[in-house]
C-alpha cells in the first residue's frame, strides 16, 4: 500500500485504496465495486476505495476471531507497548492525517491537525497508561475474585464528522481490553483508516486483532451488527441509523454502545459574562461547521437581556469566516457533502418559514463560495422551544437563541429534547452553575467553557444512546465480568 507522499495538499491524481486490511494482510475485496471519495471544497474525487462486502465481512470476523485466544492473553504491559507504538505511528503521521482529512471532511488545517489528529494518538496513549496503572483489574469480594475479561470480538462502526478520532476512541480501547477488531469506518470520510490500518500493521499486532472493511452501512455495517461472530458493538452515528444497528444485533443479543445525535442547550445564566458565554457558545456551535455532535446549539439566554445576546452572536458569527481548510484566514470549512449541504439549508430555511428571526448567515452560499459544501454560519434568535430548529439536530453551522424567563424555565426549556448528550451552564457563580447542571438531564455538561476532558466517559442519555467511551468507563464497554468463587 502506497501512503500519501506528495507535497501538495491536493494531488493531481486520486489516492487508490484497492485493498482491504484482514488477518493481518492486505487483502482484495471478494466484490468488484468502488466507492468515490470526494473533496468537500473541490467537489472532485480525491479518492477510491473497495465497496466492501458480507463476505469480506465474514472474512474479517473469521480473523478476528482466530486471533482472540493469544490476543485475550497478552499481557497488560505488551499490550500497553502495542498502543503506545500505535500512538507513535500517528504522531509521526499527523500532518498527512490532518490533511487528508481537511479535503474529506472540510475542517481546517490549523484546526484538523490539533483535533483530527491530535485526539486519537491521545486516545491510544492514554489507554496504555490507564493499563499500566491499573493492570488486570480485580476485586475481592468475600470468597469471590471478581476478574474483568476481554469480551470478544468488538466490531466497530464509526462516522465521519471525527472519522479517526471516533475509530480511535473504540479501537485504543478494544485492544487495550484484548479484544480483537473489526473496523467499518464511514465510507464519506474512509481514507485516514487506511493511515491507521498502516500504523497497526507496522506495530506488529497479532495477525486478525485488527482488521478493517470498508462498505456501505447497509452492507457492511448491516453484516457486522447481525454476525454471531461478533460479540459487541460500539457504533456512532445518527439516531435513526443507531436503532437500526441495535434491531440488527438484539438477535444475536449482543453487547452495543450507542453514542447517537444530540440538540445540546447553553444556558447562560443571568449572573454571567455575557461576552465571553455568548463568544464561546458560537464557537462551540460552530466548530467542525456544526457538524458535532456535543455542538452546543441552542443558546438559552435571559429575556431580558436577548438584545445583547444578539449583538455579541451576530458580531462572533461575522468573524466565523468560511473558506477553503487550506487557507489560514478560514475558520468553517464546508460541510461535508452536497446531501449535508442541501439538509443544513433546508432547516435554515424551515427556522425562516416557522417564525425564527434571523441574526447572521442565511440559506445562500457565502459570497465568492459557490463551489464547495459551504454554509453561511447562521444565528437565529427568538427561537421557540417547538420550533423544528430547536428540536431537531440539524449538523451544521445553525445556532438557535432561546430567551428564558427564569432559571426553572431555562431547566425546563433544556430539558425539552428527546436528546440528552451534553450542554453548557455559566455563571459566575461555581455553585450555582453546578446546581443548575445537575438538572440539566444529559450525558455531559460543561460549565463556563471547560475544556474538553479526553479521560471523562464520553456518552448520552434518552435518544443519544447508552454506553460510554473515553478513559476507564470506555475501557469498560469491553470488558466482561466473572465471579470467581473461592
Amino acid at each position: 500500500m502506497d501512503t500519501l507522499t506528495q507535497a501538495s495538499p491536493r494531488a493531481a491524481e486520486p489516492i487508490v485504496r484497492d485493498r482491504l486490511y484482514i488477518g493481518g494482510r492486505w487483502a482484495e475485496s471478494t466484490g468488484t465495486g468502488t466507492l468515490d471519495v470526494i473533496d468537500s471544497t473541490t467537489e472532485e474525487v480525491m479518492g477510491r476505495i473497495p465497496e466492501g462486502t458480507a463476505d469480506d465481512v465474514e472474512r474479517a470476523i473469521a480473523a478476528a476471531r482466530a486471533a482472540f485466544e493469544r490476543w485475550s492473553q497478552t499481557p497488560v504491559e505488551a499490550r500497553a507497548d502495542a498502543l503506545e507504538a500505535i500512538a507513535a505511528g500517528l504522531e509521526e503521521r499527523a500532518e498527512e492525517i490532518a490533511a487528508l482529512v481537511a479535503r474529506e471532511l472540510g475542517m481546517p488545517v490549523s484546526q484538523a491537525i490539533l483535533i483530527q489528529a491530535g485526539l486519537p494518538r491521545m486516545s491510544f496513549a492514554a489507554l496504555a497508561s490507564i493499563l499500566r496503572e491499573q493492570g488486570e483489574p480485580t476485586e475481592r469480594i468475600g470468597n469471590a475474585l471478581v476478574v474483568r475479561e476481554p469480551a470478544g470480538v468488538v466490531g466497530c462502526i464509526t462516522p465521519w464528522n471525527y472519522p479517526l478520532h471516533q475509530i480511535a476512541a473504540k479501537v485504543a480501547p478494544a485492544l487495550a481490553a484484548g479484544c480483537t477488531v473489526v473496523l467499518k469506518p464511514s465510507e464519506v470520510t474512509p481514507l485516514n483508516a487506511f493511515v491507521l490500518a498502516e500504523i497497526i500493521d507496522a506495530a506488529g499486532l497479532p495477525d486478525g486483532v485488527f482488521n478493517l472493511v470498508t462498505g456501505l452501512g447497509p452492507v457492511v455495517g448491516e453484516a457486522i451488527a447481525a454476525s454471531p461472530g461478533v460479540d459487541v458493538i460500539s457504533f456512532t452515528g445518527s439516531t435513526a441509523a443507531g436503532r437500526r444497528v441495535a434491531q440488527a444485533a438484539a438477535g444475536t443479543l449482543k453487547r452495543v454502545a450507542l453514542e447517537l445525535g444530540g440538540k445540546s442547550a447553553n444556558v447562560i445564566l443571568d449572573d454571567a459574562d455575557l461576552e465571553a458565554a455568548v463568544t464561546d457558545g458560537v464557537a462551540k456551535c460552530f466548530l467542525n461547521s456544526g457538524q458535532t455532535c456535543t455542538a452546543l446549539t441552542r443558546m438559552l439566554v435571559p429575556r431580558a437581556r436577548l438584545a445583547e445576546v444578539e449583538r455579541i452572536a451576530a458580531a462572533a458569527a461575522a468573524h466565523s469566516r468560511p473558506g477553503d481548510p487550506f487557507d489560514p484566514d478560514a475558520q468553517i470549512g464546508p460541510l461535508v457533502s452536497a446531501t449535508q449541504r442541501d439538509r443544513v439549508r433546508g432547516y435554515i430555511r424551515k427556522g425562516i418559514e416557522e417564525g425564527a428571526r434571523l441574526v447572521a448567515g442565511g440559506p445562500e452560499a457565502p459570497d465568492g463560495l459557490d463551489r464547495g459544501y459551504f454554509v453561511r454560519p447562521t444565528v437565529f434568535s427568538e427561537v421557540r422551544s417547538e420550533m423544528t430548529i430547536a428540536q431537531e439536530e440539524i449538523f451544521g453551522p445553525v445556532l438557535s437563541i432561546i430567551p428564558y424567563d427564569s432559571e426553572d424555565d431555562a431547566v425546563r426549556i433544556a430539558n425539552d429534547s428527546i436528546y440528552g448528550l451534553s450542554g453548557g451552564v455559566w455563571s459566575s457563580d461555581p455553585d450555582r452553575a453546578q446546581r443548575v447542571a445537575r438538572r440539566i438531564r444529559t450525558g455531559m455538561v460543561e460549565i463556563n467553557g471547560a475544556a474538553f476532558n479526553a479521560l471523562a466517559p464520553f456518552g448520552g442519555v434518552k435518544h443519544s444512546g447508552y454506553g460510554r467511551e473515553l478513559g476507564r468507563y470506555g475501557l469498560d464497554e469491553f470488558l466482561d465480568v466473572k465471579a470467581i468463587r473461592i
